[in-house]
């Protein structure tokens, strides 16, 4: 422990400017204080390297970014990527069907990261782990160049638990154990442990992560069970060289996917009423507990018994709900599912470093990455798919510095390859989806069940969508950050060929047939300027211009926007703002505004789009130890996105858009080849579906130490503005208050934990994402709890 205050201390007086002995001791005995102080693991204890890929420390880096160890994890109660709005300005997700599969930046996807590695694109197909994190840091703005090209909404960058502590490797053996019980049945159970090694000369460590959860869910019919293995090995091997190497695996089992309640209305939202009902003109003539193809008639395209409409009729027999037409008050914890419906996913990360240490801070790295998924998961309101992808990545860098005169540099340079394979299947272009079609109060019946490809019949549903792509990315990058006096400038810049392949093979693609390839050359650049005031002020000013694939769920290309030119696209960021370091380094954050345009595909049904979005905003995060046994943090923004017209993707729409009352048009459905032809959407339009404003405020306590133990709690609350349909006139979903609480108690090496979620029970809505946005909304979890059994050795 005394290690970890030395080298905190010390990085904390860095951090503060020091230049004189006397004031650096000062500042150490300071900092010394502050890590005692900060009880729920709010301070960085090292330098980052996700902004820039220069390792320094977030409070001074001139961009918006975000810390989140595993301590605070703990105490905050956070067990998924949603849970960072507790911490993090601009992070609220809209539910991407009850998966949270990676967070919404600024209004936009973000993307996922292993090591500063990007991974195999995942948005709900899988809830992507955390528990094994060391710490997680969100980005808001585009990655380094040194990470390669992306997006500008930002990214989350995941630091797997491991040997080296802080810089040093651990001093002995050490490890944990938990067991946790909840409502609804929660089981999980996690454990790991660290050691050091010495091998000959080469002297390390080891650390091995594992995690099993079989558990119900706050939903009816969904349970969610998942298993997690992660592994380091970190070795100084002598004469300047290191290694680092590692990876994780994960399966689940049970990460389905919901739309969460159909058939949207203001009434439903406002008082739960929902309208019930059945349409009883469909048959399912075999009896195998569906509908196929040819029960709604000629295959692969199905005959107008059943295809959605797109002139809007006032009424029609084969959409009319005939039996059962009424209203009941839904139960909140039912939501749109089936028995048939599954998800399975495995995925496997692997990494490797070697570094060559050359002495005067000089140094060369080589980094290897393997990132693979693979899915299969189906949906029975007609949504089946099967993913296989995987990426690698080789990294070298160089890092070196240069001073002359007051002029100091630490330059990073180097090149990288990556190169990705990944197929596609999916089905949902024939027509066959009617997401209002099932009365979710009277639950699945055999006619609002569609068939799926997995069942292997001939005569049944084939993969419409077969989508194969490879594609290839050869770059090479430089970022310096320089020092003269007081102010501090970061430049960097990349230069990348990109080589891309795809065809998609599907029955019913709506796609352009063929293999379509294309290559292209693009660079990418980013300046920061910064003053650092002696007052503990540092203002800043940054801009970046980024590129980055437009990307499907596999992470693949279509072959459409390879063919027109679309799949490599273009975003910048302009950012100002201050970061401060007050009270002694007690009182740190951050006060940023922005402006970014930005891409993302739009209408992934039929022919996917490339969307032009535009989102400016402001953030506000700070963290205050306000003594030794309470601290505090508040995390806000403000923001607007803006899509850009026209919109031209395909979208479902609610049959109210389409002027039809429900019950006379639930029994199908209604949809626009471009939603730029609806009214009041010919231009740009507001997005909606994510609030305009969220803020959290969290504080936590922690006892005296005594002689039966210690004991702590936290409270926090997160407020949520409304959000909406996209459609004109939309249903809307009122503002919310969430309230969280956790406490614990510690004695000896036991710690027992209880964590209750939504402690009043609120009633709230998040709105579904993507092509059915205005077709469903996920009502937010009631009251949960759970409790935890610590055990440490």
């Amino acid at each position: 422990m005394s290690k970890t205050l030395l080298l905190s201390a010390s990085l904390l007086a860095l951090s503060a400017g020091a230049v004189h002995a006397e004031t650096q001791l000062t500042d150490q005995v300071d900092a010394v204080v502050i890590v005692a102080r900060d009880k729920a693991g709010l301070l960085e204890k090292q330098p980052s390297q996700t902004v820039f890929g220069i390792a320094k420390p977030l409070i001074e880096t001139p961009r918006s970014a975000s810390l989140v160890s595993d301590l605070t994890l703990e105490r905050y109660g956070v067990l998924t990527l949603d849970g960072a709005t507790k911490v993090s300005p601009g992070a609220h997700t809209a539910s991407f069907y009850g998966v949270p599969g990676a967070l919404n930046i600024r209004g936009t996807l973000a993307e996922n990261y292993f090591r500063g590695f990007k991974r195999v694109e995942n948005r709900g197909t899988y809830s992507t782990p955390i528990g094994g994190a060391a710490r997680i840091e969100i980005l808001r703005g585009p990655p380094t160049p040194v990470y390669g090209a992306g997006k500008v909404g930002g990214l989350v960058n995941f630091i797997p638990k491991s040997a080296r502590d802080e810089g040093r490797f651990l001093a002995g053996p050490e490890g944990e154990v938990t067991a946790t019980v909840g409502s609804y049945n929660k089981k999980l159970v996690t454990g790991q442990f660290g050691a050091p090694v010495t091998l000959g000369r080469a002297e390390g460590g080891v650390y091995v992560y594992g995690e099993a959860e079989d558990s119900h869910s706050y939903y009816k019919g969904i349970y969610p069970r998942h298993q997690t293995l992660e592994a380091s090995a970190d070795f100084d091997l002598g004469n300047g060289w290191s290694t680092a190497f590692g990876g994780m695996v994960f399966h689940s089992d049970g990460d389905v996917q919901t739309p969460g309640w159909n058939r949207l209305t203001q009434d439903l939202i406002d008082n739960r009423t929902y309208i019930t009902g059945r349409d009883t003109t469909l048959r399912d003539v075999d009896g195998n507990g569906k509908i196929t193809p040819n029960e709604v008639g000629a295959y692969p395209y199905a005959s107008a018994l059943y295809l959605p409409y797109y002139g809007f009729p006032t009424s029609d027999a084969v959409h009319t709900l005939d039996v059962g037409v009424g209203t009941t008050k839904l139960d909140r914890r039912t939501v749109y599912i089936s028995p048939a419906d599954f998800s399975k996913t495995n995925t496997q990360t692997l990494y490797f470093d070697l570094t060559k240490d050359l002495g005067e801070d000089r140094s060369l790295k080589l980094q290897l990455f393997h990132d693979r998924q693979d899915n299969k998961r189906f949906v029975s309101y007609g949504y089946p798919s099967a993913i296989d992808a995987e990426v690698s990545e080789i990294r070298v860098t160089y890092a070196f510095p240069t001073n002359v005169g007051l002029v100091s540099a630490r330059t990073l340079a180097g090149g990288a390859h990556r190169w990705f394979e990944g197929r596609r299947r999916e089905s949902y272009n024939s027509g066959l989806i009617a997401l209002d079609r099932r009365d979710i109060s009277h639950g699945v019946t055999a006619t609002d069940t569609i068939d799926s490809p997995f069942d292997d019949d001939p005569d049944g549903m084939q993969w419409e969508n077969d989508n194969r792509s490879k594609w290839k990315q050869t770059g090479v990058f430089v970022t310096t950050d320089v020092e003269v006096g007081r102010l501090n400038l970061v430049l960097g810049g990349r230069w990348d060929h990109y080589s891309v392949e795809s065809e998609d093979a599907g029955i019913l693609s709506y796609v352009i047939a063929g293999r379509q390839s294309d290559s292209r050359d693009k660079a990418t650049w980013n300046a920061s300027l910064t003053y650092k005031l002696p007052i503990g002020l540092m203002p800043y000013v940054s801009y970046a211009k980024a590129a980055a694939l437009e990307m499907s769920q596999a992470g693949d290309l279509a072959p459409n926007l390879v063919a027109d030119g679309s799949w490599l696209s273009s975003s910048d960021l302009t950012e100002a703002g201050v970061k401060f370091q007050l009270l002694r380094g007690t009182l740190i954050g951050s006060l940023a505004a922005y402006r970014q345009n930005r891409t993302q595909i739009a209408g992934a049904i039929a022919t996917p789009t490339v969307q032009g979005t535009r989102a400016k905003g402001v953030e506000l995060e700070v963290r205050w130890l306000a003594s030794e046994r309470l601290s505090f943090t508040f995390a806000g923004n403000s923001q607007r996105t803006t899509v850009k017209g026209p919109d031209t993707s395909f979208q479902y729409i609610p049959a109210y858009a389409a002027g039809v009352p429900g019950a006379q048009g639930y029994g199908g459905s209604y949809v626009v080849w471009s939603f730029a032809t609806l009214p009041g959407r010919s231009g740009d339009y507001a997005y909606t579906l994510t609030p305009k404003s969220v803020i959290s405020l969290y504080g936590t306590y922690t006892s005296k130490a005594h002689d039966w133990g210690q004991a702590g709690a936290t409270l926090g609350a997160s407020h949520v503005s409304r959000t909406a349909g996209t459609v004109q006139n939309a249903v809307e979903y009122p503002a919310y208050w969430l309230v969280n609480a956790s406490a614990y108690v510690q004695r000896g090496p036991y710690t027992v934990s209880v964590n209750i979620d939504n402690l009043f029970n609120q009633f709230y809505f998040t709105p579904d994402a993507d092509t059915y946005a205005n077709l469903g909304a996920l009502p937010g979890k009631g009251r949960e709890w759970r409790a935890t059994l610590k055990r440490t050795f």
